[in-house]
């Protein structure tokens, strides 16, 4: 019997994909559990209109992501830190940090995480700092430390 999978199951494969099972097996544990559906000709229409409506989105979200990345690479966001004897800063710039300069200086909201400092900002200067707006784009942003 043909199955087409709502949710992953470890030993039977991922969501959307199409099984081959037993007849009790399908009838007896995947059918009552939800874990899957007959594979009609209306089921399968559905996941194929399902397919394609993700598609459309994750390519929506990645031009989305890619527009974002150039406008970012125009910006810049400058943070202030307070500094010792000699002109040497107390602490580092967080990632936090650049998170909540970015969105009152510019009005561009990134979460936290998708900021990534490959080293910190411990001294003062221009950095450019790499954020992860999709698994295909990463943008980049241009932060100014200077002494408060």
């Amino acid at each position: 019997m043909r199955i087409i999978l709502l949710q992953d199951e470890k030993k039977l494969g991922k969501k959307g994909e199409i099984i081959e099972a037993s007849e009790g097996y399908a009838r007896n544990y995947i059918l009552p559990k939800k874990i899957g559906v007959e594979a009609t000709p209306k089921n399968l229409n559905d996941l194929k209109l399902q397919k394609a409506n993700q598609e459309k989105v994750a390519q929506e979200n990645l031009e989305a992501a890619q527009k974002l990345a150039a406008e970012l690479a125009t910006k810049q966001v400058v943070v202030k830190i307070k500094a010792g004897e000699g002109g040497r800063a107390f602490g580092s710039v967080s990632s936090k940090e650049i998170a909540v300069a970015c969105k009152e200086q510019t009005g561009i909201e990134i979460d936290k995480k998708k900021i990534q400092l490959s080293e910190s900002l411990k001294n003062f200067g221009a950095y450019e700092v790499a954020i992860k707006l999709h698994p295909q784009v990463t943008g980049k942003l241009t932060v100014k430390v200077q002494e408060a």
